[in-house]
């Protein structure tokens, strides 16, 4: 009895990775690009040149793929969402009243 026919997923539990990019990049990442077609599709479709919205969103691109691929290397799974929280930590609190710790 030692050879199943049925093949264990392993992976049950772990994040989605696509090319080294980890979790929320994924979607930050397909956001940037979205908003870039939009970008391109409203400058061709003003008149600007298609040679210049081509480089233009090009760029934005190139930009859009090494800071993401960057933050992903960096903050790693999670960091870039506990950095965002960490800012909205207050740094401290004021009290005006000592109602709150005073029993009535």
């Amino acid at each position: 009895m030692g050879n199943s026919i049925y093949k264990i997923n392993k992976g049950i539990h772990k994040s989605i990775e696509f090319k080294g990019l980890k979790a929320q990049y994924i979607g930050l990442l397909g956001g940037g690009l979205l908003f870039l077609f939009i970008l391109f599709a409203i400058m061709y479709i003003t008149g600007i040149s298609p040679i210049f919205c081509l480089v233009f969103v090009g760029g934005g691109g190139v930009g859009l793929f090494l800071s993401v691929f960057r933050m992903s290397a960096r903050y790693g799974e999670f960091g870039l969402m506990k950095k965002l929280a960490r800012r909205r930590i207050p740094k401290l609190l004021k009290i005006n009243s000592r109602k709150l710790f005073v029993k009535s």
